[in-house]
This record gives structure tokens, C-alpha cells and sequence, in this order.
């Protein structure tokens, strides 16, 4: 069956014909492809069209798809029993290499997804500090939490708004939300509420508004503020850990928060998610103290050893030098292109995660963001489509690479970028 046809059935079967929105492509236009298979840096539909892929599952897969390695550990994971609904061996060692890694984090807690970190993180901050308020950030997502699924009203430290229906204004009401770098409505925000407020949560590097980058000074000013009123500092890692360094965002930028939360290549391309800090905060959490949380499929043994094979093939590896020099390289080619077409661009980029802007000026926060051609985007996205380039199907997200992409899997993108650009 084609792609097309598939999709007509999906859709008969399951909301929009979809597990998760942005693949029914809505925001680019045009009709979704089914995948059939992928392997390293490439994927195929189900009509046997093979393309470069830099939307890696939305960025787990720093190895590429079906690294041996993993692939082996699932297989032999898969003989042994497929879940265990009690504690395994494999929780323990990612527990130690993910404390091992990651700066600020001394216990940890698996759960299967990044949606129940974030939300698990929160109910453990709010329990902690006693307090009702949480800070979040316009264009940050974490997750489909009825408390995080806000947006912003007008002004200044406004109260947040529910961002669909299903989300009573009781909840909303009680998430802050503010500009991304933007120091001033957060210090306006604590001055305000500030021995109300439980935690500001945060993207140390946003990647669901498209990548954008914190400002100098905006997570210092994040961290002394949070030390300062008592609230506790919840970086969402789940794109940034391992992504940006061993020890993720925190590593890169010197900064450590309360709590962590993390997925995406924790599990190696199987769902899972984290979250984990301090001991003396996630002593806390239930059994060790009364802050509740559970879950009948957390630490399930697949995601433990594909997590396993994943941050010990890539500790072992180091490849983030040269990820960043291949990333750089197809952004570098990617801007002279556009340059050459004079299309307006700008092309926000940390290691090797990435967004193009189809705008004229400086990406900073949501607002400058959303100002980005949409509808160029999409026909941008359809062009590249055409031509066997796979990125992410929404201008609000990151482009991400692998150790799975070669000098010649650039060399071969930037080709057929070249010509979708042509025909724009």
C-alpha cells in the first residue's frame, strides 16, 4: 500500500490518523509518509523511498537507528522477559551511570515517559517547598501536564491560561508564564510572587520553539534568583542530557539545578524518562518519604539496557567534537545556500541540534520565533521531502544529527538541499 492510502486507514482508526499530532503534518502541509524501516542515518517509507534522516526520532537516536550495540541488548534482553513489574539489575547500573554523569543529579527515578518526569518533578517541588506556584517559560514544552500546558496572556508575569481545552482555569491560573531571557519579568515575577512560588521550570536550551539559546547571564540569574526566594530549579534536560555534553546542559554551562528532568537518550530510542537531583529533595519521594509517585512499567527492562548500550557506547565513543564540526559543516552549507537564493535565515545551533528560521532577525524568545516564515517553512519542508531529506515535520523543533551521519551523508544532503531550494 502506498503512504497515502495507509494514512486514509489510519486515520479511520486512530484520531488524525496519528500517536503524537505534529506527524499528521498539519503545520507543513502536504501527506505524511509511513515508515517502513530505518537503519543509521537513513529511513524508508513504506513505498520504498529512501531518505536522510535529521529528525532522529526527535532526538534520541545520537547513534543513529538500530545501532548493533543496542539492538544486540534488546535482543537479548527479549529472551530473558519482557517486564518484570518489580526491580531489575539494568535500573540499578543506569541509576549509577546516570549519577555518575550528570552534575547535579544524586538519586534518580525512572518513569516511562518525559511528560511524567516534568510532572513528576513538579508535584516533588511543590510537596517540598510547601508552596502552590510554578514559572515556566513561553515556547518551553514539557510535556502535555495539564499544569504545563499553558501559554501566555499580556504583559508581564501573567498568570497562565489554559492552551486547550480539558485544562481547568483553576490549574492554569496557577503556572507563571514569562519570556525566555528575559531577567527582568523574571525578577519581576519573584518580587511578585516569590514566597508563593514552588519552582521555575525551564529548557536550558529551548528546542520547542526551535532551538534557541539562553543569553548570557539568563541561568545565573535563573539560578541566584530561585537560591535567593527558596524555589527550586527544575531543568527540562530531556533533549539537552547527553545531547550537549556527557553531563548535558548543566555540564555545558556550568549550572546545576535542583532537579533534572531527562528522556530521549536515556532510553536509546525506547520510551523512557527520568527525573532526579539532590538527596536530600528526592528522599522525598515515595517510598523514602511522602511525596507519591508510581508506575506499573517504570524501569522496564527494555528501556534499561537499550539506555545502557546507548551511554556506554557513546562515553565510550566521545564523539561530541566531532558532531558539533558535522553539524557546523551542514549549517554553514545549508545558510550559503539560502544566501545564495536570498531567503532571509537564521540558523540557531548548539552541538549537534539545530533549527533554520526563515527570518531576518535574532531568534531569543517564542515571540521572535513565531515572527520565522511558517508557510516558507513548509514549503521548505515539502522541497526537502521530495528530494529524500526527513526533517522535522514543524518549524518549532530541532534538527538533530548522529554518529550514524558521515562527511558523505552531508556532503550528499547539502546536494539535495541545494535543488529543493531551486525549486522554492
Amino acid at each position: 500500500m502506498t503512504n497515502a492510502e495507509l494514512f486514509e486507514k489510519a486515520k479511520k482508526l486512530m484520531p488524525g490518523g496519528v500517536s503524537s499530532p505534529v506527524r499528521a503534518f498539519k503545520a507543513v502541509g502536504g501527506e505524511p509518509i509511513i515508515v517502513s524501516k530505518a537503519q543509521g542515518s537513513r529511513l524508508w517509507d513504506v513505498e520504498g523511498k529512501e531518505y536522510i534522516d535529521f529528525l532522529m526520532s526527535w532526538g534520541p537516536l545520537i547513534l543513529g537507528h538500530a545501532h548493533p550495540r543496542v539492538v544486540r541488548a534488546i535482543e537479548e534482553q527479549a529472551r530473558r522477559g519482557l517486564s518484570y513489574g518489580i526491580t531489575n539489575e539494568h535500573e540499578i547500573k543506569l541509576a549509577e551511570l546516570v549519577v555518575d554523569s550528570m552534575p547535579s543529579v544524586q538519586m534518580v527515578r525512572f518513569v516511562s515517559s518525559g511528560t511524567e518526569a516534568t510532572m513528576s518533578a513538579i508535584r516533588l517541588a511543590r510537596g517540598y517547598t510547601g508552596r502552590k506556584y510554578i514559572v515556566k517559560f513561553d515556547g518551553c514544552y514539557h510535556g502535555h501536564a495539564d499544569s504545563l500546558l499553558v501559554s501566555a496572556g499580556s504583559g508581564v508575569a501573567t498568570l497562565g491560561i489554559p492552551g486547550t481545552p480539558g485544562v481547568p482555569e483553576e490549574i492554569a491560573s496557577l503556572t507563571l508564564v514569562l519570556p525566555y531571557n528575559n531577567p527582568a519579568a523574571l525578577e519581576e515575577a519573584f518580587e511578585k510572587y516569590g514566597e508563593q512560588i514552588a519552582c521555575v521550570i525551564v529548557e536550558p536550551v529551548a528546542g520547542n520553539m526551535g532551538v534557541v539559546l539562553p543569553r548570557e547571564g539568563f541561568l545565573e540569574r535563573l539560578r541566584n534568583l530561585t537560591l535567593k526566594y527558596g524555589a527550586l530549579l527544575i531543568y527540562d534536560e530531556v533533549i539537552t542530557n547527553f545531547r550537549l555534553s556527557r553531563g548535558g546542559a548543566q555540564a555545558y554551562f556550568g549550572i546545576d539545578p535542583d532537579i533534572t528532568c531527562m528522556g530521549k537518550i536515556l532510553g536509546g530510542g525506547m520510551p523512557l524518562g527520568a527525573y532526579g537531583g539532590k538527596r536530600e529533595i528526592m528522599e522525598k519521594v515515595a517510598p523514602e518519604g511522602p511525596i507519591y509517585q508510581a508506575g506499573t512499567l517504570s524501569g522496564n527492562p527494555f528501556s534499561m539496557v537499550a539506555g545502557i548500550a546507548t551511554l556506554t557506547q557513546l562515553f565510550e565513543e566521545n564523539p561530541y567534537e566531532r558532531l558539533e564540526k558535522l553539524t557546523q559543516r551542514l549549517t554553514e552549507g545549508i545558510s550559503r545556500i539560502l544566501s545564495h537564493k536570498g531567503i532571509p535565515h537564521r540558523i540557531n545551533r548548539i552541538a549537534s541540534m539545530f533549527t533554520v528560521f526563515f527570518t531576518e532577525e535574532e531568534v531569543y524568545d517564542y515571540e521572535t520565533a513565531r515572527r520565522s516564515d511558517r508557510e516558507l517553512f513548509g514549503r521548505f519542508f515539502r522541497a526537502l521531502l521530495r528530494e529524500g531529506i526527513l526533517i522535522p515535520p514543524a518549524q518549532f523543533e530541532a534538527w538533530f544529527l548522529s554518529t550514524a551521519h558521515t562527511e558523505e551523508d552531508i556532503d550528499r544532503a547539502l546536494e539535495k538541499i541545494e535543488r529543493a531550494v531551486s525549486s522554492l
